[in-house]
C-alpha cells in the first residue's frame, strides 16, 4: 500500500514537472541547465584528472602488470625521472622471466638526456627511455620491436657487449634535434654516438606540448647516464595471461605497487594526489553549485504554487505526502540535469581535447570512461536530495486555510 502511494506521488510529481515545461518553463529549464552545467563541467574537469592519471606509468602493448616503486605512483611520467628505483633489474627480469606462465619482462629506465642539434650543434633535451625490447613491442606507441632484439650491451654482468646506438624517436624529438632516420645522435658529455633508425608518433604530451622521447636498449642509456652502478630502472613491464603471476610479483622489492592493465585507471586516480584533488575539487563546486541552483528556483516553484499545495491538502493531502511531492520534483529536475549534463561533459571532453590537440599538440588532454555517465547521475541524486530539503522545509509553512482564503 505504501509502495503504490509512493508511486503515485512520483507520478503526479511527473505530470506536475511536465505541466510547467509546457506552461511556465523558464524556472524549471533554468533549473534543470544549472545542474547540467554544474555537473558537465565536473565530467570535464574529471576527466582532465583521468588523463593527468593516465601518465604515471609508461604504457606498454600486451603489458599486464607493471612493478613500480610506491612513490612513483604519485607523480606523473616526467617528474618521476631520478625518483625512487629498482635495482639489480636484468637479474630480477630474466629470473621473473623463467616463469611459464610469463610471456616476457623489460624494465624501463627513464632519464632526462643532453644531446646536441644535428643542425645548430646546441644542447637539447629528449626524454630517454631504455628498455630491453621484444618482437612487435610497443613501448609508449612507439616501436620498440625495431630495436635490435634483446640487450647486447649487457653481457653477463656487466656493460662490455655489443654497442648497438639504435634510438628510435617519436616526431618531437626528431623536431627539436633536427635529425631524421639515419642520423646521427650526440649525447652530451659522453663519448658515445646514437643513430636514428625511426622517427614516428606516439611518446607522451603535456599541455605544453609533445614531449620528445628517444627509445633506446636499456643498458646503453644505463651507461649513457651512470645508471650502471645497481643496475636500476624505474619500472618493471611484465606481460603475461596468467593472473596469479601478481601475487609473486608483489614480494620482489619492498615498497613497490604491482599495477594491473584492468585495474590501471581506477588506482591512478586513487593513487595520484594531484587528479585525485582535481577531481575531489570538481565534485565539491559541482555539488555546492547545483544544490543552489535547485534550492532557490524551487523554492521559487514551491512560493509560486502554494495555492495548488493548499488545493492537494483540501482534498486529503496529507503534509508528508505534500513534502513527497515537492521532493520527487526536486529529484526529478535534478537527474534531468544530470543527463543533460552528461552530454555538456562529454562536449566539455572534446572540445578541451581539440584544443590541446590543435594549440599544445596534446593528443588527449582529458579522458572520458563510461561510468562517468553513472558517475554524473549518482551526484545529480544527491543534489536533488541535498537540495530538496529547502523547497520541502518552505511547502510545510504556512496554514492551508490562509493560502486557500
Amino acid at each position: 500500500m505504501l509502495g503504490q502511494r509512493v508511486r503515485s506521488l512520483v507520478g503526479l510529481a511527473v505530470a506536475r514537472v511536465a505541466g510547467r515545461f509546457r506552461i511556465a518553463p523558464q524556472r524549471v529549464l533554468l533549473a534543470v541547465l544549472g545542474v547540467g552545467v554544474a555537473v558537465g563541467l565536473m565530467i570535464s574537469v574529471t576527466g582532465v584528472s583521468l588523463g593527468l592519471a593516465s601518465q604515471s606509468v609508461v604504457q606498454s602493448d600486451g603489458v599486464d602488470y607493471w612493478l613500480v616503486p610506491e612513490q612513483a605512483s604519485v607523480e606523473s611520467i616526467a617528474i618521476s625521472t631520478g625518483g625512487p628505483r629498482l635495482g639489480d633489474v636484468h637479474r630480477t627480469s630474466h629470473q621473473i622471466g623463467t616463469d611459464d606462465r610469463v610471456d616476457y619482462v623489460t624494465p624501463v629506465l627513464l632519464e632526462l638526456v643532453p644531446v646536441r642539434d644535428a643542425t645548430t650543434g646546441e644542447r637539447t633535451y629528449v626524454f630517454a627511455v631504455g628498455v630491453v625490447p621484444e618482437p612487435e613491442q610497443s613501448v609508449l606507441d612507439m616501436p620498440a620491436g625495431r630495436l635490435t632484439p634483446g640487450d647486447p650491451y649487457y653481457q653477463n654482468g656487466s656493460y662490455n657487449g655489443t654497442w648497438t646506438g639504435d634510438a628510435i624517436l617519436n616526431t618531437a624529438a626528431g623536431t627539436v634535434t633536427n635529425t631524421s632516420t639515419g642520423s646521427q645522435l650526440t649525447p652530451i658529455g659522453t663519448n658515445r654516438s646514437m643513430t636514428v633508425i625511426n622517427v614516428s608518433d606516439g611518446g607522451v604530451g603535456t599541455a605544453g606540448g609533445g614531449v620528445p622521447v628517444m627509445l633506446v636498449h636499456l643498458s646503453e642509456l644505463q651507461d649513457l647516464t651512470g645508471s650502471t652502478s645497481g643496475d636500476t630502472a624505474d619500472q618493471l613491464l611484465v606481460s603475461t595471461n596468467d593472473p596469479s603471476v601478481k601475487s609473486s610479483l608483489e614480494g620482489r622489492y619492498p615498497e613497490t605497487t604491482v599495477v594491473t592493465r584492468s585495474g590501471l585507471s581506477s588506482q591512478r586516480v586513487s593513487a595520484s594526489n594531484l587528479p585525485l584533488a582535481v577531481a575531489v575539487a570538481a565534485l565539491v563546486s559541482a555539488v555546492v553549485v547545483g544544490v543552489l541552483f535547485v534550492t532557490t528556483l524551487m523554492g521559487l516553484e514551491v512560493s509560486a504554487d502554494r495555492q495548488q499545495l493548499g488545493a492537494l491538502a483540501g482534498i486529503g493531502f496529507s503534509q508528508r505526502s505534500r513534502s513527497l511531492l515537492v521532493a520527487a520534483e526536486t529529484l526529478i529536475i535534478s537527474i534531468l540535469g544530470g543527463i543533460v549534463g552528461v552530454g555538456i561533459g562529454i562536449l566539455g571532453i572534446i572540445g578541451v581535447n581539440r584544443l590541446g590537440e590543435r594549440y599544445f599538440s596534446v593528443d588527449a588532454v582529458a579522458v572520458f570512461e563510461p561510468q562517468l555517465a553513472g558517475y554524473a547521475l549518482l551526484v545529480a541524486v544527491g543534489i536533488g536530495l541535498v537540495g530538496a530539503l529547502y523547497p520541502v522545509w518552505l511547502s510545510r509553512r504556512g496554514d492551508v486555510l490562509e493560502v486557500l482564503a
